[in-house]
């Protein structure tokens, strides 16, 4: 249940007018009072012999009562409620009751007998709205401050008592959310989404791996949205704002949203903070692109890098200090804005979802320790710079590897959060990670499928070798990766790991030794992604060499692609 206090106002009547009336999409239906500060109210939208007009006398006559420099200049004060998609439809006494709770712990109406004069109104199923005249019987003013805060706890109250749905308590970390009046218009222009959201997925796409000021701002021209800079009388840039040059207001001017508007890490100073701290040594097992700043030579590259710094960033949320793992995090979603913005159609939107997700839970009360986060954020940067990845060979394949390994990280940083009782950002990481889950299937049936089929083409003896060496690396799992129907493209794997000349079970037990492999749909799948990368193969398992293809198996016959549906990969993450 969502409670939100909208900004306060001087028309009474205007409001009664929009509560009444049809809404913007003609979707309020048989709108009513169902509760008000003496429970008699007139109520203009079952009485026909009442007005809004009547009703908005009864609410202001508390400002009769005091002289003309006496009343406040915003004296409408207005709350709505709603309930969550999957809540059942609550009753109008059931709605009534919430209201009465809700101005007692704002401090409207907090039972003192001299309370502030309000109404109730539903025009729909799932909501309501709350409208109340800022003086109180008394003429004093009523003591509202945080009431979004109290509002917020006594929603969390109400679902437990009702068995409605648990709403994750906030932590004041979130970006404002949009208002019903951005939403409208961006239906009403054929948006997919509010103007403030767009602006802030470009907003951060600009930010994602970019080392200074003008890199930023090229960025942010580059992609078409209007910039207005804040400069001191020195010449100090003090901030900025963005709009979109399409969305305008009424005298068509273009709508201006400042960075701390769109994120609270999107103002110019937080921006900053990502550029300042990137002084500390990396690891030895950083790749070199890394270190020497040089970009990788395209998409297929680029993302077998993310990859690998995705891996080093999941042990540091494991084992970090909170700091630390708080930079991680935020540069964890630097890399899927990064991901989103360069993968091919097919993946594209559910990607664009996950970092869209996950964008909530970069930010917590935890202060991030820059620095520490720099191979992910060169990461990000070289998916930036290394340009569009195609959906089909080395890059479609990398492109699933990638992905496969920031299903784990956005994980860990879920469990992470978990335990640090961050209800909101924990599941928003989950959330991310459900899409992630959906690219993933999208990205990784062609590479997949032919690892499998190439896995089906093993001779019997290459079969037996590699169901050896699983047994040995992993007998703890070996009984259920052997069932999975991805064991096929393990075994193909296995095998092009050791024409390589590695040893595939060492390779194969370090891989499954990098932990989260509970959280995965196909352990084999996980398994082949891992070695692949550790044994530097090609992701794209159609331009190895084919050694035992069409090897005779031990009936007698050749080995070869079958039609049959069952040869087909199992369900991938």
């Amino acid at each position: 249940m969502i409670p939100r206090i909208h900004q306060q106002g001087s028309n009474t009547l205007g409001l009664l007018h929009y509560l009444y009336g049809k809404g913007t999409h003609e979707e309020h239906v048989d709108p009513h009072l169902v509760a008000s500060f003496d429970g008699m109210a007139p109520d203009p939208g079952r009485d026909p012999s009442v007005t809004k007009k009547d009703l908005q006398h009864l609410l202001d006559q508390p400002l009769s009562l005091l002289n003309a420099d006496q009343r406040p200049d915003k004296h409408v004060w207005h709350c709505s409620v709603r309930a969550a998609p999957d809540d059942p439809v609550l009753s109008d006494e059931q709605w009534g009751d919430i209201a009465r709770r809700m101005v007692a712990a704002t401090g409207i109406d907090p039972g003192d007998g001299a309370g502030c004069r309000w109404a109730a109104v539903r025009h729909a199923d799932d909501h309501i709205h709350i409208i109340a005249t800022l003086v109180r019987e008394d003429g004093r003013r009523p003591d509202h401050h945080r009431s979004g805060k109290r509002a917020q706890a006594e929603c969390r109250l109400i679902e437990k008592e009702l068995a409605l749905h648990q709403v994750a308590p906030g932590d004041g970390t979130a970006a404002k959310r949009t208002t019903s009046a951005e939403r409208h218009k961006a239906e009403r222009r054929g948006r997919e989404r509010p103007a403030r959201e767009e602006l802030r997925e470009t907003v951060r796409r600009a930010v994602a791996g970019a080392t200074s000021e003008e890199e930023f701002f090229d960025r942010l021209a580059a992609a078409g949205v209007l910039i207005r800079q804040r400069v001191a009388p020195s010449g100090d840039l003090l901030g900025y704002k963005v709009a979109l040059p399409d969305d305008r207001n009424d005298d068509q001017e273009p709508v201006f949203y400042a960075g701390s508007t769109l994120s609270p890490d999107l103002s110019l100073p937080r921006i900053r903070e990502r550029w300042s701290g990137e002084t500390p040594a990396q690891s030895t097992d950083t790749p070199s692109h890394q270190t020497t700043g040089t970009a990788p030579s395209g998409p297929a590259a680029a993302r077998r890098g993310a990859a690998t710094a995705a891996w080093q960033a999941v042990l540091v949320i494991d084992h970090g200090e909170d700091a630390v793992v708080a930079a991680q995090i935020a540069a964890a979603g630097e890399v899927l804005d990064a991901l989103a913005k360069t993968s091919a159609a097919h993946t594209r939107a559910e990607l664009r979802e996950a970092a869209f997700a996950f964008e909530r839970a970069t930010r917590s009360h935890v202060k991030a320790e820059r620095g520490h986060d720099r191979a992910l954020r060169q990461s990000a940067r070289d998916l930036v710079y290394s340009g569009p990845a195609l959906g089909r060979g080395e890059d479609g394949a990398t492109t699933a590897m990638l992905i496969d390994m920031a299903f784990f990280l956005v994980t860990t940083a879920a469990h992470w959060h978990a335990k640090k009782k961050h209800a909101q950002q924990a599941a928003a990481a989950h959330e991310a990670a459900e899409h992630l889950r959906a690219a993933y299937r999208a990205a990784a049936e062609i590479p997949l499928g032919a690892m499998y089929q190439r896995g089906r083409r093993l001779s019997q003896r290459s079969r037996h070798k590699q169901v050896a060496h699983l047994r040995k690396a992993v007998p703890e799992l070996a009984e259920q990766v052997l069932a999975e129907p991805g064991w096929h493209a393990l075994a193909a794997t296995l095998a092009d790991a050791e024409t390589a000349g590695h040893d595939p079970t060492a390779l194969l037990a370090e891989a499954a030794g990098r932990r989260e492999l509970q959280t995965a749909d196909s352990v084999s799948d996980v398994l082949a992604w891992r070695l692949r990368r550790m044994a530097d193969l090609p992701a794209d398992a159609t331009t190895m060499p084919e050694r035992t293809t069409n090897a005779v198996t031990g009936n007698g016959r050749a080995a070869g692609p079958s039609s049959s549906r069952d040869d087909r990969p199992g369900k991938a993450r």
